[in-house]
């Protein structure tokens, strides 16, 4: 599959996917966000992938916003099209993959970056990140989910004070409000993903997937969290991965997880 936009690479089970506008700061526009909806969805698609990273090129920007210059003419009727169109094309579409996606964020993650960001399942970051939602400085608000995202990740006050001031934070404030996992250094950032994703891949997919699931459900209008959880564990004991699983634990030897 061929990008103009981003660079996606598969080695033993990991997908990496690179977001490379270098000259934009890896800014988001149309093309990139259908592209990295195609990349994911190829990665998912794949048996063989355990686990997918996102990052950006370089060493300044992990993605620095949208392309304003794609809606800033826009009216009521075309705002809510995009940002419901990239909410479902892209941002719930990380959220609810059920192959677990780590961001590693290597620089600037504002606006519609620290979105995409926060719709992986998890966020490392480097020493040198800034993170921030700028949108009322512009005269309209995050679209991509960051009104709903951000206080799920930092609670409901520092989401209203970083959103009404369109402030920035470092990576340790980061790491403190508890918006990324770890904060490494820019040469360690995407070995701490991989050593992490690595981890992951040792695991059995099958019940990832059902934990995914469960877990977001917590997070779903109407939807009982507990109830999912059930539903999800009592379909776990019908898999080849429980069967491989606990027979492995048994015998006392490491479990080779089928997937299935």
């Amino acid at each position: 599959m061929n990008f103009e936009n981003i660079l996606s690479q598969t080695n033993n089970g990991l997908t990496t996917i690179t977001i490379n506008r270098p000259t934009k700061l890896n800014a988001l526009n149309k093309a990139t966000i259908s592209e990295l909806h195609d990349a994911l969805e190829a990665a998912d698609y794949d048996k063989n992938v355990k686990a997918i990273i996102i990052t950006g090129s370089g060493e300044k920007a992990f993605v620095a916003g949208a392309d304003i210059s794609e809606f800033a003419h826009f009216d009521v009727n075309n705002g809510q099209k995009l940002a419901a169109l990239g909410q479902e094309l892209l941002f719930n579409f990380i959220e609810n993959l059920s192959t677990p996606v780590i961001a590693a964020v290597n620089g600037f993650a504002l606006g519609g970056g620290l979105e995409l960001a926060m719709a992986c399942h998890f966020r490392i970051a480097s020493d040198n990140a800034k993170m921030g939602l700028p949108e009322v400085s512009l005269g309209v608000i995050p679209g991509y989910g960051g009104t709903q995202r951000l206080p799920q990740l930092v609670g409901k006050g520092r989401a209203m004070e970083l959103i009404m001031t369109a402030g920035m934070i470092d990576a340790n404030t980061a790491l403190n409000y508890g918006l990324v996992n770890h904060v490494t250094t820019q040469e360690e950032l995407l070995p701490l993903a991989e050593s992490i994703a690595n981890k992951i891949m040792r695991n059995s997919s099958v019940a990832i997937k059902a934990a995914i699931k469960a877990i977001n459900a917590n997070y779903e209008e109407g939807v009982n969290g507990y109830n999912v959880e059930v539903e999800q564990f009592g379909k776990c004991f019908g898999t080849d991965d429980f069967k491989e699983g606990t027979s492995a634990f048994l015998e006392k030897r490491k479990a080779n997880f089928p997937g299935e």
